[in-house]
């Protein structure tokens, strides 16, 4: 029997067996980045340290002690950023989540909703999502629900959700919805299902069968997470499936703040795809990547992992151990370029050297702020009338890779503000370095040996390009590559 095929029954079959539609007349889709600070949280410059170097290593040290294939540690509430898109057809709902390069789900809770031991920390930053009548579970076939399940086998998933027996022989049961998947965190956890629904993206992007978690219960994890790491269902993975120029490549530009309100209002862009520069003087700016290879990691491998060689203070070279050049198979090693730390985190004998030599040019012109030290978490601290910026030696990565140095701004690594004058102590200038300690290397056994935070990010373009595995740096004025994407 011949079956005469037309081009409308064409068409359709086309439609139908495409996994995603995309519409989209651009091959960059630009995104704002907005930094959650808020005024309120914090009394002090003290607390607002001391909370961010304590969220910054919790984060770092759950990275590597946590046995769950999917570990990460969520955005921390007042040092981080957002993004936001809609949901759902023909009724939509906006969604604000963090933005975290350290993990790969994307999920949000959703109605009705509770976060157990939450009290402390900031609500959701949108209303719970009320799932829309286009939402439908994914079942427990599907390579997500394996994914979100991790090495579980897909027979395994249909015997969770209660699958008839005869219907798992059989393998018929796709339609069974996905089982409940537990995602664990360094502080919290929750528990969701997989749904498949429309994404809208700015400028009118739309896509369908985007597959997202939904939770209605959470253990200290109140705001959502847009991952973006190495994982089936990140976003940019989940973009690559239909269109590689939007998701094998993504980049943000982080808007300079040092803590400061006004600062942090403008957005940061977050750029899916490639955009290509018409010529490399931007405006002022002459713009020129450095990049570095990126490192395969075994059992962390949704992290974008890099070599260090080693970091310059002023002139002194300081090399790296061994264990951040490379991963070894047990998952140990390298630099993770993180948007959801915070300060960069260092391993013990690296920091010791660094601060040793820092201290070593600085003090013989500031005094230390040792009181300072202790209730803000970072250290080394120095009081001062002026700060000259020839006092204050340059900081500068080397990564692997012929040319990879990064020489970053002094903002990006030393905070100055104003102590005291609160009627107790006497109003004085501090800056303090913001690189910390991360432990031992015994103890960074089996996960990352460094993290660079977000803070030491500002002011540069950090590029991910997933397709030749590499991650590229660039110093750049991020408002003025806002409004220049943006026209």
């Amino acid at each position: 029997m011949v079956v005469k095929v037309t081009p409308l029954c064409l068409l359709y079959w086309l439609l139908i067996s495409t996994w995603w539609l995309m519409v989209s007349t651009s091959g960059m889709v630009l995104i704002p980045l907005t930094h959650s600070l808020s005024k309120t949280q914090f009394t002090t410059p003290h607390h607002l340290l001391k909370t961010t170097s304590t969220r910054s290593a919790t984060r770092f040290r759950h990275h590597l002690h946590h046995r769950h294939k999917q570990v990460s540690v969520p955005l921390s509430p007042g040092s981080d950023y957002t993004l936001s898109f809609t949901l759902g057809s023909p009724s939509s709902s906006t969604i604000s989540l963090y933005l975290d390069t350290g993990s790969d789900l994307v999920w949000l809770p959703c109605s009705p909703f509770e976060c157990i031991l939450c009290e402390s920390k900031t609500p959701p930053l949108s209303p719970p999502l009320n799932l829309s009548s286009s939402a439908t579970a994914v079942p427990c076939k599907s390579p997500a629900c394996s994914a979100a399940h991790s090495s579980l086998h897909s027979s395994d998933l249909c015997a969770i959700a209660r699958c008839p027996l005869d219907s798992i022989e059989m393998s018929e049961c796709n339609s069974f919805p996905c089982p409940p998947f537990y995602y664990a965190y360094g502080d919290g956890s929750l528990i969701g299902r997989l749904y498949k629904d429309s994404l809208t993206l700015p400028n009118s992007l739309s896509v369908q069968n985007f597959t997202f978690g939904c939770s209605h219960t959470t253990l200290g994890e109140p705001v959502g997470v847009a991952g973006f790491g190495f994982g089936r269902l990140s976003l940019p993975a989940q973009l690559s499936s239909v269109s590689p120029q939007l998701g094998n490549r993504f980049s943000y530009c982080l808007v300079s703040h040092s803590f400061d309100s006004n600062r942090v209002r403008r957005p940061s862009p977050l750029i899916l795809g490639r955009y290509e520069d018409k010529e490399k003087q931007f405006g002022n700016e002459l713009v020129e990547f450095v990049y570095t290879g990126m490192l395969s990691n075994p059992k962390h491998p949704y992290f974008y992992s890099v070599g260090l060689e080693g970091i310059s203070v002023g002139k002194r070279n300081i090399p790296a151990p061994e264990n951040l050049k490379r991963v070894d198979r047990r998952g140990s090693g390298g630099m993770v370029v993180d948007s959801g730390t915070t300060f960069t985190m260092l391993p013990a004998s690296l920091y010791d050297s660094v601060v040793t030599e820092f201290d070593h040019r600085v003090s013989r012109f500031y005094k230390r702020a040792n009181t300072v030290e202790e209730s803000t978490g970072l250290s080394p601290c120095y009081f001062y009338n002026k700060v000259v910026a020839a006092k204050v030696p340059a900081i500068t990565l080397h990564f692997a890779g012929n040319g990879s140095s990064v020489v970053l701004p002094r903002k990006n690594y030393f905070y100055e503000f104003v102590d005291g004058g609160d009627g107790v102590r006497e109003k004085r200038n501090v800056g303090c370095l913001m690189l910390m300690n991360g432990g031992d290397e015994e103890e960074l056994s089996g996960g990352p040996g460094a993290t660079l935070g977000n803070y030491q990010q500002q002011g540069f373009e950090v590029v991910y390009d997933l397709e030749k595995r590499k991650v590229g740096f660039a110093r750049r004025k991020c408002s003025s590559l806002w409004d220049s994407l943006k026209n």
